[in-house]
C-alpha cells in the first residue's frame, strides 16, 4: 500500500471527530476503527507506520485533555532554552534549520522588490502551500481545514507588493525538509520586529514540548504583553518550522490556531507520540 500523507491526515481528522463525539468517554481501538469504517488491524497498521506508536496509545494523544497533560509534563521554560543557544541555527531532531530575519525597513515595503516562489506539497497534515524567497521559506500553510484558496489568499495578502511565481521545484528541497523533518531547511522571517522576537521564542520550544503565551511574553522581556504575543503567534506565516502550535494558554486550553484546531491537535499528538517513542 502506498502511504499517502494527506490520506493519513484525513483519517486522523476523522479519528479526532470520532473521539470528540464520545464526549469524554474512553474509546477502544475497535470502537475508533469502527467509527472510521476500518478494521482494527488496518487502523493499527496505518498509524503504526505513520507515527511509530500503536493506535491504542496514539488515540490518547488526540483527546482534548492531551494539551493539559503536555503542559503538566512537557512544559518548557524558555529562559533555560537560551542555555542551549539560538544563534541563527536550531536542530529539531533530524531537521536542521537556518534562519534570518528581514530588516524592519524591508518589511515595511510590503514585499516590494521580492520574488516569492511557491508550490503545493503533500504532508503528514494534509496539503501544504510552501512559499520562499531566495533566502528561504517565508510561508508554510496547511489547507486541509481552510481550503486551498483561503490558504493562498492568506499568504499572498501578507506581502501584497511581492512578485509571486509558481515554481514548486525551487521550493521543493526546503519544503520537503520542513514537512518531513529530515535534512536542512532555510527560513526567511518576514515580519515586524516584535513578531520576529515572538517567532524566535517559539523556535526554542523543543518538539514534543509546549509553553504558554505568558511564558513566551516573559522570555522576550515583555511580561505584560500576553495579548500582543498571542496576536503575533497567530500571525506566524510559517507553520511547523516556527511552531506556534506549541503555544498554549495557562489553563492548558489549546487557544487558537490559524490553520484550524484539528491540525493543531494533530501536530501536538504527532510530536508527543514521537517524543515518547524516542524516549529510553
Amino acid at each position: 500500500m502506498k502511504h499517502d500523507h494527506s490520506y493519513h491526515y484525513a483519517v486522523m481528522a476523522r479519528a479526532i471527530a470520532a473521539i470528540d463525539a464520545r464526549q469524554g468517554e474512553p474509546a477502544s481501538l475497535t470502537q475508533i476503527a469502527s467509527a472510521l469504517d476500518m478494521s482494527p488491524a488496518h487502523f493499527q497498521r496505518l498509524f503504526s507506520a505513520w507515527v511509530g506508536v500503536s493506535p491504542k496509545r496514539y488515540h490518547q494523544y488526540l483527546t482534548l485533555d492531551h494539551a493539559r497533560h503536555m503542559l503538566r509534563d512537557r512544559f518548557t521554560t524558555l529562559e533555560t532554552a537560551d542555555a542551549v543557544g539560538l544563534s541563527g541555527t536550531s536542530r529539531l531532531h533530524d531537521l536542521f534549520v537556518r534562519w534570518e530575519a528581514m530588516t524592519p525597513g524591508a518589511f515595511a515595503k510590503a514585499g516590494a522588490g521580492l520574488t516569492i516562489r511557491w508550490g503545493w506539497f503533500d504532508s503528514p497534515f494534509g496539503p501544504a502551500l510552501a512559499m520562499a524567497t531566495a533566502r528561504g521559506l517565508c510561508g508554510l500553510a496547511f489547507s486541509a481545514e481552510t481550503g486551498p484558496d483561503a490558504a493562498m489568499s492568506d499568504l499572498t495578502a501578507r506581502w501584497p507588493d511581492a512578485n509571486f511565481v509558481e515554481d514548486p521545484t525551487a521550493v521543493a528541497s526546503w519544503a520537503h525538509a520542513a514537512l518531513h523533518g529530515m535534512g536542512e531547511a532555510r527560513l526567511h522571517m518576514i515580519g515586524a520586529p516584535f513578531q520576529i522576537k515572538v517567532w524566535e521564542a517559539l523556535m526554542r520550544i523543543p518538539s514534543g514540548h509546549v509553553s504558554t503565551y505568558s511564558e513566551i511574553a516573559a522570555s522576550i522581556g515583555s511580561p505584560s504583553a500576553v495579548r500582543a504575543v498571542g496576536t503575533a503567534v497567530g500571525r506566524n506565516p510559517v507553520s511547523l518550522l516556527i511552531p506556534c502550535h506549541r503555544a498554549l494558554r495557562k489553563s492548558g486550553a489549546l487557544g487558537g490556531y490559524h490553520w484550524g484546531l484539528p491540525i493543531k491537535r494533530a501536530l501536538l499528538a504527532h510530536e508527543g507520540a514521537r517524543a515518547d517513542a524516542r524516549a529510553p
